[in-house]
Order: C-alpha cells, then sequence, then structure tokens
C-alpha cells in the first residue's frame, strides 16, 4: 500500500542539526558560508516568488541573515548540507523582492517542502514573540542555539519551543442503517463551513481521554473507540494537530452552544458530495487541514 502524502506543514525536508546548533561557533560558521539561503517573514507572513511550477518561497542570499539581531533570526536546519535560515523583516525591506502571503495561502500553493519550513519559521518567531521574558524570575531572555533556545541570564533557567497537543477527530456512528459521521460548526466560521471536532489535550490526559472528553463537552456523546490517522503542525501559533476518527455508542448529538453552533451527521456518500464541494448548504474544511483528510479518509 502507498503512504497517504503528509499533511500541509509536515514534511520538513531539513537536517535541524540538533545535535550541532547549541555550539554557538558552529552556527556562526553557517551564517558565514556563501551557499547558504534565506526565507523572509513579514508579520507572519512569507515572501514568494513565480516559480516553474506556481509560487515558491523567494529565497535570499544568507547575507542577509548576517544584517539581523538573534531574536530576528532562525537557523532552520541544512538541506543538502548548505544552511538554511529564516529571517523576520519590516515591511520596506522586502519591496520588489517578491510578494508576501499568509500561511493558509501557502499551505495551497507553496510545494509541501517549503510551506513546511515556513509553517516552522511561522511558530518559532510566534513563539519568541510571546517568550521574551523568563517565565520563572521575570527577567529578559537571550536567545541561542539558533533560536531554538531562551536563556535567562539571571536564573540561569532555559526555555525551549512550546507545541500545543490538539486532539481532533472525527466522530462515527456505526449502529443505524449505514454509518455516518459528525461535524460540528463554530459561528465564527465562513458561512456553511463546518469539520471535525477538536479541542487541546489537557495536563495529565491521554490523547485518547482527550478526545472522549471533547467529544462529550461538544457533542454529548460517549467515544467508545478510537483510531490514530495522522498528525499535523499547525503554525496558528504552535499546535500540533492530533488526528483521530472515533467511534460513538449513539446519533443523539446536540451542540453545545458554547462551543459549537450546531452539528450534523453525513453518510459516505453525503461526505464525498460535501467534499467535492457539491452539497447544497455545508461547505469542507479546505485541503491543506487535516480535518478534511479525516473526512476524506473516513468517505473513501
Amino acid at each position: 500500500m502507498t503512504a497517504p502524502p503528509p499533511n500541509a506543514f509536515a514534511g520538513n525536508p531539513l537536517d535541524r542539526a540538533g545535535d550541532h546548533r547549541e555550539d554557538d561557533g558552529w552556527i556562526t560558521d553557517r551564517l558565514a558560508r556563501a551557499d547558504g539561503a534565506c526565507l523572509v517573514m513579514v508579520d507572519g507572513e512569507v515572501l514568494v516568488e513565480p516559480g516553474a511550477e506556481g509560487e515558491q518561497i523567494a529565497w535570499i542570499g544568507p547575507e542577509i541573515a548576517r544584517g539581523v539581531s538573534d531574536a530576528d533570526r532562525l537557523f532552520l536546519g541544512t538541506w543538502n548540507d548548505s544552511p538554511v535560515f529564516a529571517v523576520r523583516l519590516a515591511p520596506h525591506r522586502v519591496e520588489a523582492r517578491g510578494r508576501l502571503i499568509d500561511l493558509r495561502t501557502a499551505a495551497a500553493v507553496l510545494p509541501g517542502a517549503e510551506a513546511a519550513m515556513a509553517g516552522t519559521a511561522r511558530s518559532l518567531f510566534d513563539w519568541h514573540s510571546r517568550h521574551g521574558f523568563c517565565a520563572n524570575c521575570g527577567q529578559t531572555t537571550q536567545v541561542v542555539a539558533g533560536g531554538w533556545k531562551r536563556n535567562c541570564p539571571d536564573c540561569e533557567a532555559s526555555h525551549f519551543p512550546r507545541v500545543d497537543p490538539v486532539a481532533i477527530m472525527l466522530p462515527v456512528y456505526e449502529g443505524g442503517a449505514e454509518p455516518v459521521c459528525l461535524l460540528g460548526r463554530q459561528a465564527a466560521w465562513p458561512e456553511g463551513r463546518m469539520s471535525a471536532l477538536a479541542g487541546f489535550i489537557e495536563p495529565g490526559e491521554s490523547i485518547e481521554e482527550g478526545c472522549a472528553r471533547e467529544v462529550a463537552e461538544e457533542a454529548g456523546l460517549r467515544v467508545v473507540g478510537s483510531r490514530y490517522h495522522s498528525s499535523q503542525p499547525w503554525p496558528f501559533p504552535h499546535q500540533l494537530m492530533i488526528g483521530l476518527i472515533c467511534t460513538v455508542d449513539s446519533d443523539q448529538a446536540h451542540a453545545n452552544q458554547a462551543e459549537l453552533e450546531s452539528v450534523t451527521w453525513l453518510t459516505r456518500s453525503e461526505a464525498r458530495i460535501v467534499l467535492d464541494g457539491h452539497h447544497p448548504t455545508i461547505k469542507a474544511p479546505p485541503p491543506f487541514a487535516i480535518a478534511h483528510q479525516l473526512i476524506r479518509a473516513w468517505a473513501g
């Protein structure tokens, strides 16, 4: 069986060089090399340009990375032994170099490997923006390890990039005339959009327990089994979406109005109509979202 392609923002091809990036001298040497490349971000958007098969990252030489502070530069890794950096610039510094696109657009138009690199950079820059001070003593922290760590010079605490685990699940009921899956809708979404259910994993909770709790809270259903499908790094700001298809013991779902505006059951044939964009009222989550892939996997 052929393995499915990785979800959007997964499949980063870089060697992150975790065994080397703690060495400041090693990072400095990579920064000085002429064969490096740099992607540019401005206010969370990535700089792109036309390529042979559509848009691609507008790669810029390493000299631009040498001209920014440690707080605005990341060492992303190496690609065929060549160093790859990301920098955060002001808008006026990228004029005429390409166009800026948001990361959701990037997931849809960039090659998968490039979208994954841009997503990594977005998540790391966002983490730095939110963690400039030591959570232990409140002092300003310093960027080290090529942007993969912040150290406190006062209490010597080390802080590492945060990843928030999220269970995202497609509830399925198999006790009726034919199997059905449940989609939910948040009021803030675009008109007609419905998706899988999701929620953060809480401290002291397994993935399966988080899945069961969220389905009970959001739709009033009891989960009796679950299976893992795939995962997706989600750089909004730094989540790991853990995709599950779960079985519930009833089709008597009701939306918790504090979290969902409505819920609906779909048969496999109805789910395929939604995925194809032909349903009269329901719109599927975009293909780059793991929720779309969960629905597609179940609908066959």
